[in-house]
């Protein structure tokens, strides 16, 4: 009996499952492929000419594309993700979305409310229709998302809006930024900074002051007060007990000289930036827009 009860349960659910709403992709940068559709080259170059359209003009524009958006319509699909990614900047609501389910044959651009006086339905529609569609058609998918994307920038780029604010963080390439700081050079330099404020101010106090240096100086560079409150933490700890520890080094490293005589290929190794696999468009995230269901559809 408990047997066909659960079987029972487990057919009537089954539809239901089957029929699952679509999961909103996270948003891991203005370009978001999950078929493997455009090459990296091609989604960084899109990536870089929105990334370029947002400095100039504040408005934030995002291609998703999707195998399919079943069981939902594109259009039912397309405002979900619109309204979880919050693409444009909060209560500007100059935010776009360029959504193509590409097993579907579908594709919609979802338009946020301060862009629907100059990107309408109708001027929606005609880059799908006149633009991007011709080149669905003939299988050009990369030429048709970038012809489309460089029309709704165009369409934006002749719409009056509000400057866009100076960021908080400076644009500095991390990778190169660690590695100048974590390099003999950055290091001699704490170890200076460090001396200097204990010097002058005692081991307690001083070591409190560098840690306040050094910490505000990567919020300045970098606008996180995660990493710079670490970092001062840590400079804290390297100028109060820094002495001791590197004598204690000394100390083990003759020990270890007069016992065995080995030596190390390498003198404990260098700070690299490796490569970057991930996106370099990975920090981007939506600014609070709003949308309202404007935009266009279409199919090819």
């Amino acid at each position: 009996m408990i047997v066909r009860t659960l079987l029972l349960a487990f057919l009537l659910s089954w539809p239901f499952a089957a029929a699952a709403d679509v999961a909103v992709p996270q948003l891991s940068g203005r370009v978001v492929d999950q078929t493997g559709t455009l090459s990296a080259s091609d989604a960084a170059s899109l990536t870089q000419r929105l990334k370029d359209l947002e400095t100039r003009k504040g408005s934030q524009v995002a291609v998703l594309i999707v195998p399919t958006t079943q069981p939902e319509t594109i259009e039912q699909f397309s405002i979900r993700v619109a309204e979880a990614w919050k693409i444009g900047r909060k209560k500007i609501d100059d935010g776009a979305l360029l959504v193509v389910a590409k097993d579907d044959h579908k594709l919609r651009i979802e338009v946020g409310y301060g862009l629907e006086g100059a990107l309408t339905d109708v001027t929606s529609r005609r880059i799908i229709d006149e633009i991007i569609v011709p080149r669905f058609k003939t299988g050009d998918f990369t030429g048709g998302i970038s012809a489309g994307v460089d029309r709704i920038i165009r369409v934006i780029d002749g719409e009056p809006l509000p400057v866009p604010k100076p960021e908080v963080s400076h644009s500095v390439d991390p990778d190169m930024f660690f590695n100048i700081v974590f390099s003999p050079f950055g290091f001699i330099g704490f170890v200076a900074i460090a001396g200097v404020m204990r010097g002058l101010l005692g081991r307690l106090l001083g070591s409190g002051v560098t840690a306040g240096v050094v910490g505000a100086i990567f919020w300045f560079l970098l606008g996180s007060i995660a990493i710079s409150g670490i970092l001062g933490v840590v400079a804290f700890l390297l100028t109060m007990f820094g002495d001791g520890i590197l004598a204690a080094s000394q100390q083990a490293s003759r020990s270890a000289g007069r016992g065995g005589g080995w030596s190390s290929g390498s003198s404990g190794g260098s700070w690299s930036g490796g490569s970057n696999s991930g996106s370099s468009d990975s920090g981007f995230s939506g600014g609070g827009g709003s949308f309202g269901g404007g935009g266009a559809s279409g199919s090819w």
